[in-house]
This record gives C-alpha cells, structure tokens and sequence, in this order.
C-alpha cells in the first residue's frame, strides 16, 4: 500500500515511542518535572485510542444503531470535563451538557437534512466527535470567562442594576466579550487554514492516500461545520451561565465572589 496508514504497524508505533523518550529526556535535564505527566498521557492514549478502536470496528461491523449512544458518551464525558473547568458556577455540569447537546445535534443535523455527509457510523462518528471536542473548548471558555469577569466587575454590575437593567442588560457587556473569547481561536484556524497548517481532517486524507482537491473539500466542510458547532455551543453555555449567575430577582448570586 502507498498510503501511510497502511505501512504504520505496532512495530512503527513502538518506535514512534522514542520521541516520547526524547521529551522525557529534556523534561529531566531542563527539571521541568513532567516526566510523570508524559507518562500518564503516553499510556492514557495508548489505552484509550485502542480502546475506541475496538468499540469503532464493532459498531461499524453493521451495528450503526449504535452510533447515537456512541456520540452520547462523548458528550457525556465532554460535559463533565467542561463542568469541572466551570464548577464554580451553579449547575456547570448541565449547562455544558446542555450547550454540547444543542451543537453537536444542531450541526449534525443540519449536515444530515442537507445531504452534505452521508447518515452512515463511519462519517457520524468522527465529524461529531471533532464538533464535541472544539464545542466542549468553547462551552469551557464562556463559562469561566463569563463568571471571573462578572466576579471581577461585581460593583459596576450591581449599580447597573441597581438603575433598573435586567440581568440580561447588566450582564451584556461582559457576554459579548466571553462570547468572543471562545469564538476567536476557531475563527483565527479558519482564516489562516492552509497557510499555517494543514488540518486534522485534511491531513488524515492525504496520509490515506486522497487527492488534495478531495482532501481540501473535506476539510473546508470540517471547518465552516467547527465554526457553526462553535457558536451554538457558546450561545448556549453563555444564555444559561448567565441565568445561573443571577436570581430571579435579577440580582447577582451571594456566592459570585472574585478569586484572589
């Protein structure tokens, strides 16, 4: 076989092994103390990556009725990584949940309805696993940018307030910015996409073997599917983290307090 995937065996994989050495090494000799960390990854993905591979072969082997529950894990152990960064924030875990479930059902739908990506477990199971992976980022990002903002400019919200704006109008400023904080990143890869690197998905393809031109299309569809994922993540993450931060009353919660 000419392509890559084809010639990487075990035996390529174990000798891949000593770049983690080198890493290792120079943790060791520069005492950044992350030999430990290296470690733990190294085996965590090993583990991890030939663990998914089994559970894909199988529901690929003809059991795609599979696949929601396969993207419903994802974005089960998405939610409780991007709870965890915000749990801070009452109900950080539902609202992360809340948000993956929205983006990654929103995009995926809309490239399903649209023809655009085949409703077979090969295509689902990777194009909704990069959406929950770059949504659960932005989620995580609203979330803890949304809440130290408005710990740390407590007094300004509260004379808002104070002159009658709601929640949503005291809070709108500090929204935005959060709402760009987590957009930005995905917004800077797509405009530089190409010319600083070559992709995840693009890349994959032309190691398999695939013509640029097809390789180029894939991944023009990954990122314009990125940006849309993105933004209902965000949306969502901030809307809720709002309402969470504020009673009723449309007053900020008693346990906003800023990090010293």
């Amino acid at each position: 076989m000419n392509d890559l995937s084809g010639r990487v065996g075990l035996k390529e994989v174990a000798l891949a092994l000593a770049l983690v050495a080198v890493a290792a090494a120079i943790s060791r000799v520069r005492k950044a103390d992350l030999e430990r960390d290296i470690l733990v990854a190294t085996l965590r993905s090993f583990a991890q990556l030939l663990a998914i591979g089994y559970v894909l072969d199988f529901v690929f082997d003809g059991r795609g009725a599979l696949t929601p529950i396969v993207l419903a894990v994802m974005i089960g152990v998405a939610a409780l990584t991007s709870g965890a960064r915000g749990r801070r924030i009452p109900g950080a875990r539902a609202i992360a949940l809340t948000a993956l479930t929205v983006a990654t059902g929103g995009t995926l739908g809309v490239l399903l309805l649209l023809g655009i990506v085949p409703a077979l477990p090969r295509s689902v199971v990777p194009l909704g696993s990069m959406i929950v992976s770059n949504a659960m980022n932005a989620a995580s990002l609203v979330m803890t940018r949304l809440r130290d903002d408005l710990a740390a400019s407590r007094p300004e919200v509260e004379a808002r307030l104070a002159l009658g704006q709601t929640a949503t109008e005291a809070s709108a400023g500090w929204h935005r910015q959060a709402l760009r904080n987590a957009m930005l990143p995905i917004i800077d890869n797509t405009k530089v996409v190409g010319l600083v690197a070559l992709p995840g998905a693009m890349t994959g393809m032309l190691l398999a073997g695939a013509s640029p031109s097809a390789a180029i299309r894939l991944q023009l569809v990954v990122m314009y599917m990125l940006l849309g994922g993105n933004a209902f993540a965000a949306l969502m993450a901030g809307r809720m983290t709002v309402h969470r931060l504020f009673t009723p009353d449309h007053q900020l919660i008693r346990s906003l307090r800023r990090e010293v």
